[in-house]
């Protein structure tokens, strides 16, 4: 098939192939020793993720408590979790199942840490105790007690020859615990506030110890002496640090023994040498970034930092690169706002959440890039016909122009070149010139007024998209200017598009109707009344004078832009529509509502031809490619669902599915013409076709009731032969199809049942039915029968139905008693006025005639 009649083929089925959901929630985050799987507590649960594609690979389903701590063997093979339900579970990571399940503390588990021989595992509680547990044994070795506060950071000592644990509490106290003797060795007070975080040097059996907490302060300890060698000071309240591996290359051109990394409310990574206290690299903050960090893991094979912010994102900084973020995974979506396909191969999808960044997705894995320059939730977003220039809309009143390129480094990737300021309430809707030359912006607002801004003076950026960032760096964004306001509606303006053509220009509102105006001089062309409610988006045909809208009145219509009518009236959804898309050439629409579901509509009769039902909550937002081959959709339940056309694919299902039907009923023709029960029957079991199967028996039974009244009519038979043939009669009609039906396989024994299940609730299959549960009763064991998956509703749906054919063939046996009963008594009745009655005699009074018989 041509590429040009794919376009034109109705579109009428899509395969959800990807979803991008919520991963992290704020919690725990550990990574496997391997470095290829990534664990993260997404609310109740642990998500299991690869960590190079982004895949999930299992989610490990919780109690309905909230996950307080867990932590990975080093060998891989176990994950121990705690949640505020106070019990601790043992996951087999090869089956992500649990293997064992006790209660741990009085309170919840709020530290964790596994020792290197992947054997015991040490728990911090908020009772102030700190156990050590056998895992694979699941018994409590050690029972530590002496702190005064919560517990808030476990860690073994990395040494060969002894076998410590270090705990530190909120109230600032470190205890060296020898797990040895069972006792508490050295108590270390230097801290005075909550200690985050313990790590060891992992030369000469963990020579020094580094702890960090709220204090602002690092600590560095002799392991030996227990004793302080030096604080630094931080000035910043620490969530996290640790040690860098040995020698590590930190691209400074030097490098250093040992490097401590730290992070916290300033929302950078520092590193620190140990041996002077220096500050040798400090991070440089992304512009407008506003978040903080609560947590960072070591990666020493890929040598990156994975540091976690408040907002619940996971950024990966390469430790040899400067701290260069080369990796970003957003832990939770929020709300989905609005979206659009974006870059030069549309793989990526530009996200509008409830938050001020931009997001750009890759579609491939869950790599995303966040992009800065909001100061509140961004509302709406547009995108040019080259996927490279995006402008959002946001509740700062504000709009914002970028240029993206995916294949510029990290912090050049999106670029905000423009800023718009003017508007006096929250930019809701917005849209780009489609031209090549992209010359202007619209924009509506909550203060119901359509702003149009010059786009010109980007020329040069747009046209040159790699030299964004080298001309913001100098100049800074440019401030755009207006080139005219009018008031458009008399209430929220909710959408705004631009026709292909670049001509005109429509507007939702919730006043509920929509207007289409002119480009040029903003002049009002007409208005599409006839919403019942509030319009929520406008979108244009790409080949028709035609305007699709959507409305709260659940419906969506069509407009022609010649005299401003209605044209139709899509109806199906049982709740506001809320966004609308052309599709195949504008001969479809796609809608989604608050309903949660993706419908597809054939223009020309109006019909529904396919409903998506996979989103739980509102659809804000739906993204097309300029080929359609995928969309996205995504909405108030914080998922983004993508759907691949699979058209084509089914319908060549179909027609090989029909080719195969065909055969397959050619081939069941010919094991009947032949008598070959067992291949036909055992074929339309296969074919599930229950109404030819009804044939073959009823066939099979009518042929042997006929053959046996002609045999038994027979009057050469005696009295023993038919017996013997009574004896040897078969149950269904053939001791062929006898056999079949007691040798079937599980599955198929118990597709048959169900087929007896439906013949039996019918008087005229009764018989037929009957037959068939007789042979199965007397060919299989009642255990056979009992181990069907859904024996127990077949048998409660047969027993009834056959009790009532029993009752009614008895009813009939009792009657039938009358008819004897009557011939009976006829018998022995002498009819009136009759005496004897002579035969074979005549009529004479002869004594002497002895021909006759008395009656």
């Amino acid at each position: 098939m041509s590429k040009s009649n794919d376009k034109l083929l109705p579109k009428s089925c899509f395969a959800c192939v990807k979803s991008i959901e919520s991963v992290y929630t704020g919690g725990c985050v550990a990574v496997s020793k391997d470095e290829t799987r990534l664990f993260t507590t997404c609310n109740e649960d642990i998500e299991v993720i690869d960590l190079h594609s982004g895949a999930k690979l299992a989610e490990l389903k919780g109690d309905t408590e909230i996950v307080t701590s867990f932590a990975v063997k080093p060998d891989g093979t176990h994950l121990v979790s705690a949640s505020r339900s106070q019990l601790m579970n043992i996951w087999d990571l090869s089956t992500y199942k649990i293997a064992r399940s006790f209660k741990a503390h009085d309170a919840p588990i709020i530290a964790m840490d596994i020792d290197q021989t992947s054997t015991l595992v040490a728990t911090g509680s908020a009772d102030s105790t700190v156990k050590v547990w056998d895992i694979d044994r699941g018994y409590c070795t050690h029972n530590f007690k002496g702190h005064g506060g919560l517990i808030t950071s476990v860690r073994f000592h990395p040494g060969k020859t002894s076998l410590h644990l270090v705990s530190a509490s909120d109230d600032g106290v470190i205890r060296v615990w020898n797990l040895n003797t069972g006792k508490c060795e050295s108590v270390l007070e230097s801290h005075v506030s909550v200690v985050r975080s313990i790590d060891f040097t992992q030369d000469d059996d963990g020579q020094y110890m580094v702890t960090a907490g709220r204090d602002r302060v690092i600590n560095v300890w002799s392991w030996r002496r227990r004793a302080l060698e030096r604080t630094i000071p931080a000035y910043e309240t620490l969530e996290a640090a640790g040690l860098l591996s040995t020698d590590s290359d930190i691209g400074l051109g030097v490098r250093r023994q040992h490097v401590i990394y730290s992070c916290g409310e300033r929302g950078i990574i520092r590193l620190w040498d140990m041996s002077t206290g220096e500050e040798i690299f400090e991070q440089t903050k992304e512009l407008n970034a506003k978040h903080s960090f609560v947590s960072a893991l070591y990666l020493p094979q890929a040598q990156d930092i994975v540091a976690i912010t408040n907002d619940q994102n996971l950024l990966f900084y390469q430790t040899t690169k400067k701290l260069e973020r080369v990796r970003q995974i957003v832990g939770y979506n929020e709300e989905v706002i609005d979206m659009a396909y974006v870059g030069e191969d549309q793989r990526y999808l530009a996200v509008a959440t409830n938050t001020e960044q931009l997001r750009i997705y890759n579609t491939d894995d869950i790599n995303c890039e966040l992009a800065y320059g909001h100061k509140d939730i961004i509302l709406c977003l547009g995108v040019h016909n080259s996927c490279r220039i995006i402008a959002t809309g946001s509740k700062d009143n504000s709009a914002l122009v970028w240029v993206i390129n995916m294949d510029a480094p990290v912090n050049q990737r999106v670029v905000c070149v423009a800023t718009a300021v003017g508007h006096t309430k929250a930019v809701g809707a917005i849209c780009l010139a489609q031209g090549a030359d992209c010359a202007f912006m619209l924009t509506g607002s909550e203060d119901r007024t359509v702003k149009m801004w010059d786009l010109k003076p980007l020329r040069s950026i747009f046209d040159h998209p790699e030299r964004a960032a080298a001309a913001v760096s100098s100049a800074g964004p440019v401030k755009l200017g207006s080139l005219y306001t009018f008031q458009a509606h008399d209430k929220d303006i909710n959408s705004i598009c631009v026709a292909p053509n670049d001509n005109i220009f429509a507007t939702g509102s919730q006043d509920k109707t929509a207007k289409v105006w002119d480009v040029e001089t903003g002049k009002h062309l007409g208005t599409l009344q006839g919403h019942r409610r509030g319009v929520w988006n406008v979108s244009f045909s790409p080949v028709d004078r035609v305007i699709a809208t959507t409305s709260a009145d659940r419906t969506a219509k069509l407009w022609s832009l010649s005299d401003f009518s209605c044209l139709k009236t899509l109806e199906g959804h049982t709740n506001s529509v809320l966004r609308v898309e052309f599709m195949t050439r504008g001969t479809q629409l796609m809608t989604t509502g608050s309903d949660g579901l993706v419908k597809l509509w054939n223009i020309n009769n109006a019909e529904c031809v396919l409903t998506l039902d996979k989103h739980e909550n509102k659809i804000w937002a739906i993204a097309k490619q300029s080929s359609e081959e995928f969309i996205a959709t995504g909405g108030a339940d914080s998922v983004i669902h993508i759907w691949k056309d699979t058209t084509n694919e089914e319908i060549e299902r179909l027609h090989e599915e029909d080719a195969k039907l065909l055969e397959q009923q050619q081939a069941l023709d010919n094991f009947l013409m032949s008598k070959d029960y067992r291949n036909a029957i055992m074929l339309t079991l296969s074919l599930d076709q229950p109404h030819r199967l009804l044939g073959i028996f009823k066939d099979a039974l009518s042929t042997a009731e006929h053959r046996h009244s002609t045999t038994s009519s027979d009057g050469g038979m005696d009295i023993s032969d038919s017996n013997e043939i009574e004896t040897k009669r078969a149950i269904i009609g053939s001791h062929a199809i006898d056999d079949v039906v007691g040798s079937l396989a599980p599955e198929q024994l118990g597709r048959l049942l169900g087929y007896v299940r439906n013949w039996n609730t019918n008087g005229k299959f009764a018989h037929i039915a009957q037959a068939v549960l007789y042979c199965i009763l007397t060919r299989y064991t009642t255990q056979a029968i009992l181990d069907l998956p859904s024996a127990k509703d077949l048998i409660s749906a047969i027993q009834p139905y056959s009790e009532r054919h029993f009752s009614r063939l008895d009813g009939l046996l009792t009657d039938s008693f009358i008819v004897d009963y009557t011939l009976h008594a006829m018998d022995s009745i002498h009819p009136v006025g009759m005496e004897t009655l002579t035969i074979g005699g005549d009529d004479d009074d002869d004594d002497d005639d002895d021909d006759g018989d008395d009656y």
